[in-house]
């Protein structure tokens, strides 16, 4: 049966308007009033899962996705002790540094986490959908009724960081991880995944309409066949 994952990126806030890591920073105004609009423009999922980030769960919530899950392998990336500094103040003190991020997967980004950690935690969380425990936790008996596994075919749809919109794009493609920083991911676009028997099919970037624009448009959202 054919298993469906869609990746929604988060609203504006601050930090990423700033290009600065992630530094907790809530949506703006522009970014709540962007969420608020897009209510109601996805449908029930059998299973919400959200990045630990505020800037997702805020968005998630905004979304009408709730309760949401939080997996450990769904985590806002850790960029050790880059966190909180914009690009281009990182690129001033460790110019280096900052081209070996983006040109070696495996080099971890301010002392914490490599592309490749990244991308490795997201496909694995991807490989185990199937698993009985689909939300992610390490136990099964720990698991409450806002966690419940999702079952075959069913609609999966997180609120992720961009950072994880683009593994699960490398992963789904088969892609080598050098294609990690060729995937933009704008925000509140939903990345549709959809596949089985270990082959996915991506749909990249749809934009959240709201509800009312896209009836007017007479516009629906589509899935992509498995194949």
């Amino acid at each position: 049966m054919t298993r469906r994952v869609w990746f929604v990126s988060p609203a504006l806030n601050a930090s990423l308007r700033q290009a600065r890591f992630d530094d907790g920073a809530p949506l703006d105004a522009a970014g709540r009033t962007a969420a608020r609009a897009a209510a109601r423009s996805l449908p029930t999922p059998d299973l919400a899962v959200v990045s630990g980030s505020r800037r997702c769960r805020e968005t998630a919530e905004l979304l009408g996705l709730g309760p949401a899950v939080a997996p450990d392998a769904l985590a806002a990336p850790d960029t050790g002790g880059w966190r909180g500094r914009t690009l281009a103040e990182v690129s001033e003190t460790s110019p280096q540094d900052v081209g070996r991020w983006l040109g070696d997967p495996e080099f971890r980004a301010g002392g914490g986490e490599s592309v490749a950690d990244l991308c490795a935690r997201v496909s694995r969380w991807l490989d185990t959908l199937d698993a009985p425990d689909a939300s992610g936790t390490s136990d099964v008996s720990d698991v409450s009724d806002e966690e419940a596994p999702v079952s075959r075919g069913g609609l999966v749809i997180g609120v992720v960081e961009p950072e994880l919109v683009r593994a699960a794009v490398v992963h789904a493609l088969g892609a080598p991880l050098s294609a990690f920083w060729r995937c933009d991911v704008a925000p509140l676009t939903v990345t549709e995944l959809s596949g089985r028997g270990g082959r996915w099919n991506v749909r990249c970037g749809r934009p959240l309409v709201p509800p009312a624009s896209s009836a007017a448009s007479g516009e629906a959202p589509q899935e992509t066949p498995s194949r």
